[in-house]
C-alpha cells in the first residue's frame, strides 16, 4: 500500500538495533551512551556520548541525501559563521537496518521554542552573514558533487500556492476564525507571476526544526543538511520571515545584501508552506508543543512591520 503522507517511514529503527549498529562499526564509541532524541521527515536522530549526532534514515528518499552531506559538508569546513554538523562516521547497513547512516560532530543547542521577539531579533545580523557566506559557495562545485538543482521546484508558486490552500482546509479545525481569515487573505493576495531564477548553493530546509539557539535564544547551529540543493536563494532567505521578527527583517536583508521584492514573496510563501506542512506532520504524531510552534511560525510570517506597530 503507498504511503499515506511524505513523512510516512520505509524503516524504522529501535534503539537497540540503532546502539549495536554504532557499537560494532564503530567500536571506539562502544563505551558511550546511545540515547533517542526523536526524528524528523527524513531521519531518526541518535545522541552518543553528548559528543556526536547519528542520523538514520526512515525513506528510500533520504538515503542520497546522506550521501549527499557526506560529500559536500566538508567542503563548507571554513566558510560558514554558524557551526554545522560536520561528518565523521560513515555506516554501512545490515541486514537488519539495510540503508546506510551517518555520524557527525554534535551542534550544541535546543530547538528555537516559544522564544520572545527580543530574543530571535538578536540573531538577525548572524543569519543574514551566514547565509550570505553559504550562497557564495561556488555553485559548479556543488553541481559536481551532487547537488541537485531545483530538486524542490521552488518556483512553482501556483502549484505550491494550491497544496497550501489544500493544507489550510486539513488544518482549518485547529485554527481561530481570524487565523484561518489571515490565510485567506494572504492566499487572495498572493502572486502567482513568475519569479526571476536565481542560482546559488543553498540548505533547502532551513526552517525552525533545523535552528538551534542557545540559552539566550541567539542562534548557535543550523542542522539537517540533507536538501542541499542549486537553486532560488529564496528557500533559505525564508528564514527572515519565519523565525525573525518583522522589525528584524531591514538588518537581516542588509546584512546578506540586495534582495528583489520578488525573491522576498517568494521567501515568505515559504516561511508559510514549511510550518503548514509541519503542523500537519505534528497532529498526525500527537506533538502539540510542535504544533503550536508551526501555528507561530506562521502568524509571524504573515505580519507586517506596520502591522506589527499597531
Amino acid at each position: 500500500m503507498a504511503n499515506k503522507n511524505v513523512w510516512d517511514p520505509d524503516w524504522d529503527i529501535s534503539d537497540e538495533i540503532a546502539q549495536q549498529l554504532i557499537y560494532s562499526q564503530f567500536p571506539q564509541l562502544s563505551s558511550h551512551a546511545v540515547q533517542r532524541l526523536g526524528h524528523g521527515w527524513d531521519n531518526t536522530v541518535f545522541l552518543v556520548g553528548g559528543k556526536h549526532v547519528f542520523r538514520f534514515p526512515r525513506r528510500e528518499l533520504a538515503v542520497d541525501l546522506i550521501h549527499l552531506e557526506g560529500k559536500l559538508l566538508p567542503k563548507l569546513d571554513g566558510l560558514l559563521t554558524l557551526p554545522y554538523p560536520k561528518p565523521l562516521f560513515y555506516g554501512k547497513g545490515t541486514s537488519e537496518y539495510p540503508p546506510p547512516f551517518l555520524g557527525y560532530s554534535y551542534v550544541k543547542g535546543s530547538f528555537p521554542q516559544k522564544l520572545a521577539d527580543e530574543q530571535r531579533a538578536k540573531s538577525a545580523k548572524k543569519l543574514g552573514q551566514f547565509l550570505r557566506r553559504l550562497h557564495s559557495f561556488p555553485v559548479q562545485i556543488a553541481r559536481e558533487n551532487g547537488a541537485p538543482e531545483d530538486h524542490r521546484k521552488l518556483m512553482d508558486i501556483p502549484a505550491r500556492k494550491e497544496k497550501m490552500q489544500v493544507f489550510l482546509s486539513r488544518l482549518s479545525n485547529q485554527m481561530e476564525e481570524k487565523e484561518r481569515a489571515a490565510l485567506v487573505d494572504y492566499f487572495n493576495q498572493l502572486s502567482t507571476d513568475p519569479v526571476r531564477e536565481s542560482n546559488v548553493f543553498s540548505h533547502g530546509d532551513l526552517h525552525f526544526k533545523n535552528v538551534l539557539v542557545d540559552e539566550q535564544g541567539d542562534v548557535s547551529g543550523i542542522i539537517d543538511w540533507g536538501d542541499m540543493s542549486v537553486g532560488h536563494a529564496a528557500g533559505d532567505l525564508s528564514i527572515g520571515y519565519s523565525f525573525l521578527p518583522p522589525r528584524a527583517r531591514h538588518t537581516f536583508f542588509e546584512e546578506y545584501g540586495e534582495v528583489d521584492e520578488d525573491t522576498k514573496r517568494l521567501a515568505r510563501m515559504m516561511a508559510i508552506y514549511i510550518p503548514m506542512l509541519v503542523w500537519l506532520q505534528a497532529i498526525d504524531d500527537g506533538d502539540k508543543r510542535l504544533a503550536q510552534e508551526a501555528k507561530a511560525t506562521i502568524a509571524r510570517a504573515l505580519t507586517d512591520e506596520e502591522c506589527h506597530d499597531r
